[in-house]
């Protein structure tokens, strides 16, 4: 069989999978279905339907196109089944009940942007820069029951610089996703493709990487230097690391953190959470054993303002703090 002959069916949704599906369809595979999110209301009334990145790319390329509300419904399980996929591809889409994953005669399988088994779960990226890690990389992996345990086809590293924040990681980790899936189809075509069962693969303490909410994304500043640091890494520009100022009259105000740097040499000589600033170029924020300096910052309904501005704009009383 040929990758011409070779019936795909596509699965995801946001920008990250759009470059797996740009690479299968450039590269001349068969792409015979596309399943994505329903379209979206957005707007000030909900009055505008927006549809996910994928439906978009395949829109403009011509490609069917299937969005179920729900993955379980028979009219959907039905149209899935008469497009008849010898294989599914799944990246960044919701978990597949097994009707579905197991339809294909030669299964289904997913790009998952981790080394795994280290970061099974929702938010892989933003876990490892988050913990410090400085290596990363994009796993494939076949389905089975449970979530991201599948045995593994393909895996590749590359390094996490001390400087990268989520952002740059995910960019990085999404153009070269893009290759790994093709490659997984070769593999697959020609019967070259060796599953290793993640069960071998597990050396040490295996780290989760769940569902980054609201409440996870507080910045806890009696933590070190360096954990804040990358804590702010790990969730720029999305969702964003916030904190609480709060003013020497106790009023609040969320202030959310998209660069930082340490400052070095520091010991901590303010308490946590304690601010120092010249009024102009600088805001120090103290932590457990040092200080981080505030780069980017973003105030509640205001747009976001490198450090300067923000200061030119917001003056701060002595004692205020961040908590």
């Amino acid at each position: 069989m040929t990758k011409e002959d070779l019936r795909i069916v596509y699965m995801g949704t946001p920008d990250f999978a759009v470059e797996s599906l740009r690479c299968l369809v450039e590269g001349g595979y068969n792409v015979v279905g596309v399943v994505t999110g329903p379209d979206k209301a957005v707007g000030r009334h909900g009055s505008v339907l927006q549809p996910t990145p994928v439906k978009q790319y395949a829109v403009e390329h011509g490609l069917r196109v299937l969005q179920p509300e729900r993955l379980k419904d028979e009219a959907f399980i039905e149209e899935l089944r008469s497009l008849q996929a010898d294989l599914q591809i799944v990246v960044a889409f919701r978990m597949l009940p097994e009707v579905v994953w197991a339809m294909p005669r030669l299964g289904t399988f997913n790009l998952h942007a981790s080394l795994l088994p280290q970061y099974r779960g929702a938010a892989p990226i933003n876990w490892a820069v988050i913990n410090g890690d400085t290596e990363t990389g994009v796993t494939t992996f076949f389905l089975k029951h449970e979530i991201d345990t599948g045995a593994v086809i393909r895996q590749v590293r590359v390094p996490i610089s001390e400087t990268d924040c989520v952002g740059d990681v995910h960019d990085r980790l999404m153009l070269l996703g893009g290759g790994v899936v093709c490659e997984t189809v070769d593999a697959i075509i020609d019967g070259t493709a060796e599953a290793t069962p993640q069960e071998q693969m597990i050396t040490g303490e295996l780290r989760p990487s769940p569902k980054i909410f609201k409440d996870t994304c507080r910045i806890e500043w009696g933590r070190s230097t360096k954990q804040v640091y990358d804590f702010v890494r790990g969730l720029s520009p999305y969702p964003a690391a916030w904190t609480t100022l709060v003013g020497p009259d106790g009023n609040e105000m969320v202030v959310k953190v998209y660069e930082a740097s340490i400052v070095a040499g520091s010991s901590s000589g303010l308490s946590c959470g304690a601010i120092k600033t010249d009024g102009k170029s600088y805001l120090h924020v103290g932590t457990a054993d040092g200080m981080l300096s505030l780069r980017t910052l973003q105030l509640a309904g205001k747009k976001r303002m490198g450090i300067e501005d923000f200061l030119r704009g917001f003056r701060l009383a002595e004692d205020s703090k961040m908590v």
